[in-house]
């Protein structure tokens, strides 16, 4: 094959196993032969709708087999995929499309009338809703069975546009190339076992980096199954992993407590997971043993989007002797601990850098940020962390403000931008607090004009539309000031000290 990009990986798979099942949801299977069949035929229409290499396709909608069909399909072309968010506010929705420049936008029933906004109607987008079911959806849109299609695609051609919030309170869009993924799903394969009798539950929203990569591209590269749940639920997913015999499990802090509070989890049959993978944060040890009692260590990792995600891993094999560090570096990667450019001595903080072929060569249209974040082959992740002699890492604060609630990265530039916009704010910021369930949730502090009355409700009610619900801060605290050195900057710093 010329094309030596993901778009070519269910072809390769269909010649390999036709017959066996790829994708699975609700009670449909697609095998491999028919995936490739209707990911090709899919390719088709979209090419005769125009899109061509290089041309960016979005997709809003919740996980499903359309999902992977269009990604498939737009990587066969040599086009860009640009999954979104299906939390994002109308605004933040606009922007996404707008930035990246996207020609078509394939959109899911339920969500369409979230682009019928005039905003996003200015786009001039080609929109094409379709109903997710499993099994079909996209027929209108699919071309006839004319053949194979087998562009030249590199590893160095750029696959995907995954936006992750900024710090200058727009989002970013983390390019990755087809080589970027590849990578990483090799890396995860060095440490990890999968099988080619893999059944992998996949819950965790396919829009970000984590599920897709680390669960999805590893099954079917290994010729495994895939079973696709629109959304998350805990009784069901228990169900699922019963019935299934599920064998590869991943999901961040707030899932895997959602499933260890679950009435049957202590007399479930677990006993088909062999593994289960987490990110996003750091599980808390209470629930990691909560897990062990189950037979079942949670393996973690280290990552962002800018790496594919995965730049470090906990084997399972030392889970329970490094237990709360992020573990060593994956195969094809490289970190370092660093303050400015040396390293630093075992147990000291400084900044993790990140180096290896599955990190992204930087920003969509954005050399500024691209330039601060990217130097000398180096990534500079802003969060902080220690090594041990060993080499084991321990994540212990953010360079940056950002703060991660239920595996979903908030920056609170962004929130703070979108409280600035009510006229009785006068000052104000917001910082990550702990919570049992999301991991951190936000909090603002704000300080309001004279004569001005607010309420924690006004605060929150403002943000209504502006922001995705889980960018929202839990907690409104109102101060009569915030702190500020003598040079005017705000002392975040003091702000966090009152909340513990």
């Amino acid at each position: 094959m010329k094309d030596q990009g993901l778009g070519s990986w269910t072809g390769r798979r269909a010649r390999m196993t036709p017959d066996r099942p790829a994708l699975v949801q609700d009670g449909r299977a697609a095998t491999y032969a028919e995936l490739h069949r209707a990911s090709t035929r899919l390719a088709h229409g979209l090419s005769d709708r125009g899109i061509t290499r290089g041309d960016r396709v979005a997709f809003l909608g919740l996980n499903s087999v359309e999902m992977v069909l269009a990604m498939f399909a737009t990587a066969k072309l040599g086009g860009v995929f640009v999954p979104v968010n299906t939390r994002l506010a109308t605004p933040e929705l606009a922007y996404v499309l707008s930035h990246s420049g996207a020609r078509l936008l394939l959109v899911e029933d339920a969500l369409a009338a979230g682009v019928a906004a005039p905003e996003i109607g200015e786009l001039a987008l080609d929109v094409v809703p379709f109903a997710r079911n499993g099994g079909g959806g996209l027929d209108a849109l699919r071309g006839p069975d004319a053949g194979e299609i087998d562009e030249v695609i590199a590893l160095d051609d750029l696959f995907m546009i995954q936006y992750t919030s900024g710090t200058s309170g727009r989002p970013k869009g983390v390019m990755l190339t087809h080589g970027n993924v590849v990578w990483n799903v090799y890396n995860l394969l060095v440490d990890i076992d999968l099988g080619s009798d893999e059944v992998a539950l996949v819950t965790a929203p396919l829009f970000h980096t984590a599920a897709l990569n680390q669960v999805l591209f590893p099954t079917i590269l290994k010729g495994g199954t895939a079973l696709l749940e629109a959304r998350f639920d805990p009784v069901a997913a228990i169900d699922t992993i019963e019935r299934e015999r599920v064998t590869l499990l991943f999901g961040v802090t707030s899932m895997y407590l959602a499933l260890a509070s679950a009435p049957r989890f202590r007399e479930a049959d677990l006993a088909s997971l062999h593994l289960a993978l987490s990110g996003g944060a750091p599980i808390p040890e209470s629930l990691l043993h909560t897990w062990l009692d189950r037979g079942l260590m949670i393996v973690q990792g280290y990552g962002l989007t800018e790496a594919s995600p995965g730049a470090t891993m906990l084997r399972a094999a030392d889970g329970v002797r490094k237990l709360g560090t992020a573990g060593t570096a994956c195969f094809f990667a490289d970190v370092r601990v660093v303050v400015g450019d040396d390293d630093v001595p075992a147990g000291e903080p400084g900044e993790v850098l990140v180096s290896g072929p599955n990190v992204s060569p930087g920003y969509w249209q954005d050399p500024q940020a691209t330039q601060a974040a990217f130097t000398d082959e180096w990534l500079h992740t802003g969060d902080v962390a220690t090594a041990d002699q060993e080499g084991y890492l321990r994540i212990v604060d953010r360079i940056k403000d950002m703060y991660i609630s239920g595996g979903e990265n908030v920056y609170p530039a962004e929130v703070e931008q979108a409280l600035h916009e009510h006229p009785q704010v006068a000052e104000c910021a917001v910082v990550g607090v702990p919570d049992e369930r999301w991991g951190e949730v936000g909090r603002a502090f704000v300080v309001t004009r004279p004569g001005a009355q607010l309420s924690q409700a006004d605060v929150l009610a403002h943000l209504d539309g502006r922001l995705a619900r889980y960018k929202r801060p839990a907690t409104v605290v109102f101060l009569d000031e915030l702190p500020h050195n003598a040079s005017g900057k705000l002392i975040k710093s003091r702000l966090r000290e009152t909340t513990r």
